[in-house]
């Protein structure tokens, strides 16, 4: 029986980047989750009838929000829903079944890289009918509808067992629960040349892969172990658990510290990659050396053709805009587009849908391809595998060759996180209004030649995306990008990028915090970090 239940409205369920993110205590408000769905189910046209997937990361608080979706799902008109077992589906897991089962849509309940736990952080997305995120059009429809929402409709059935494999039904609705790691190894075992992947890890290679107790730790341990023959342990720490363990489930150097100390040590594998809490970052290392994010979608890029999938090649490259312009420097010589877009994977799925790109990447540790509309870790850790098996080389053989080929960009992110978010705005409209003055100044040996605050006009739908970041360039191609993170929960979070082009052989091999040393400097005197914010150091360096 459907229940109409008279709700008021919350004026902070604005969705961000990716989607909307709060502390678990906010989600377990009176009515919260049921006015988001309900805005969401409210902005949609056309979904009766239709099938929704429905996965999350198993974080705290999952379990209780698949199943009031469930009963929402049921009492909005859906057809059928698509939930994976327990209610884990990794991120480029749902992208995937959305449009492999040709889907009108999925809901997706994670925080990403964000911590897990009774007063940590939870989230829920819509995603559209090509997999990616609800573009800006519809998200705010969402928004506007929470304002004013008053009721909200549900099912009145008991909760479902979502550890049970099956088909069933639900107020008059089909629900079926899958084990959601098989389609999305079927479609790796059509990209990457798992042939070739299988000799490798017969010859002896070494590799660790960290899913951080978070979701793709059944994906790693089925396709590493299981169907590519890895050695038992390959995949480490994963089970998913709801505070992932008590620890942070982002794969950077700072989180994910003890693969960094293990690649440098003399006990290295020859390989060791992490992957975040939803499954869609990537932490790429080979004994003794850590492949930016940035680099790695330049290497990847310029490795792709070695894989099945991509064996005709790239229709083109797109890269976020704080993103390093080491990709772009592939796409010349590929003679291929080169897109920058801003931040968030939404940007990139109109690329992908016109076939104007092929792989696309985030510095934040984000990869991946035409395959799906998100970013995916498993799949950049495959992609790897692939190359250095076909090559035979070592992972920083592969790195040194091209940089050699391309040059080298240095680069790093600093992050100031839980910043007071009027203290982040303030540095942020005061850098705006001296943009114009800047262009000439000099700092150190690196003259400023011209600023902007970035502004993206999509290619594709000609809509225009204003105020997504503020860009300083100097002479010789170096870059200081300055930006507000919409991905926290607590504040606001600075993210200052900084990079230096490098095309000098015997310069290609330095330390990147010295090398970019002068430019780190140049970014606190351009926009005033320290005394805004009172720290004399980043809380994260990438």
């Amino acid at each position: 029986m459907i229940k109409t239940v008279p709700t008021k409205p919350y004026m902070d369920q604005r969705p961000g980047t990716s989607g909307l993110r709060k502390k678990v205590p906010e989600f377990q408000q009176p009515s919260y989750v049921q006015n988001f769905i309900q805005s969401i189910f409210d902005s949609l046209e056309g979904h009766k009838g239709k099938t929704l997937v429905i996965g999350g990361d198993g974080r705290y608080f999952n379990p209780e929000a698949i199943q009031i979706i469930v009963k929402m799902a049921a009492a909005n008109g859906f057809g059928k829903l698509i939930i994976g077992k327990d209610g884990i589906c990794s991120t480029p897991a749902v992208s995937n079944l959305i449009r492999k089962k040709k889907t009108f849509g999925g809901i997706i309940l994670s925080a990403s890289h964000n911590p897990g736990g009774p007063k940590e952080d939870f989230g829920i997305k819509y995603n559209i009918g090509n997999g990616g995120p609800a573009p800006e059009k519809i998200t705010e429809a969402i928004f506007a509808r929470s304002k004013v929402i008053d009721r909200y409709l549900i099912e009145d059935f008991p909760d479902i067992d979502l550890g049970k494999i099956g088909a069933i039904e639900r107020g008059g609705m089909a629900i079926e629960i899958i084990d959601s790691v098989k389609d999305y190894a079927e479609l790796m075992e059509e990209l990457f040349d798992f042939d070739a992947i299988r000799k490798l890890f017969k010859s002896g290679f070494r590799m660790v892969f960290d899913s951080m107790h978070a979701v793709t730790g059944p994906y790693g341990k089925e396709i590493l172990e299981h169907r590519l023959g890895a050695p038992e342990g390959t995949a480490r720490n994963y089970k998913p658990l709801p505070d992932f363990g008590g620890h942070h489930p982002d794969p950077n150097l700072v989180h994910a510290k003890h693969l960094y100390d293990l690649v440098m040590s003399d006990k290295s594998p020859d390989f060791a990659a992490a992957s975040d809490g939803d499954g869609d970052r990537n932490l790429i290392l080979g004994r003794g050396i850590f492949i930016t994010p940035s680099d790695s979608l330049a290497m990847l890029s310029a490795n792709a053709h070695l894989a099945p999938g991509y064996k005709s090649g790239l229709k083109g490259i797109a890269r976020s805009m704080p993103t390093s312009a080491a990709s772009d420097r592939v796409a010349a010589k590929l003679g291929i587009g080169a897109y920058e877009t801003p931040t968030g994977w939404k940007f990139f799925g109109n690329l992908l849908d016109a076939g104007m790109a092929t792989i696309c990447g985030e510095e934040s540790a984000g990869t991946g391809s035409n395959h799906v509309r998100e970013k995916d870790g498993l799949w950049a850790v495959l992609l790897w595998l692939n190359i250095l098996a076909v090559r035979g080389m070592s992972v920083r053989e592969v790195a040194e060759d091209h940089w050699k080929t391309y040059g080298r960009n240095y680069y790093t992110r600093h992050d100031y996180e839980a910043v007071k978010s009027d203290a982040a705005n303030r540095m942020m409209d005061e850098l705006k209004a001296k943009l114009s003055s800047l262009p000439g100044q000099s700092f150190g040996k690196d003259r400023i030649e011209k600023a902007d605050d970035f502004a993206y006009h999509d290619p594709v739908d000609h809509s225009v995306s204003e105020h997504q970041g503020i860009r300083i360039f100097f002479e010789g191609g170096s870059r200081i990008v300055f930006r507000l993170s919409g991905t926290g929960t607590e504040g606001a979070t600075i993210r200052v990028y900084i990079e230096r082009y490098e095309a000098n052989p015997a310069r290609l091999d330095l330390d990147t915090q010295k090398a970019l040393a002068d430019l780190i400097a140049a970014a606190d005197k351009i926009a005033g970090i320290k005394a805004h914010t009172g720290r004399d150091k980043p809380s994260v360096i990438t």
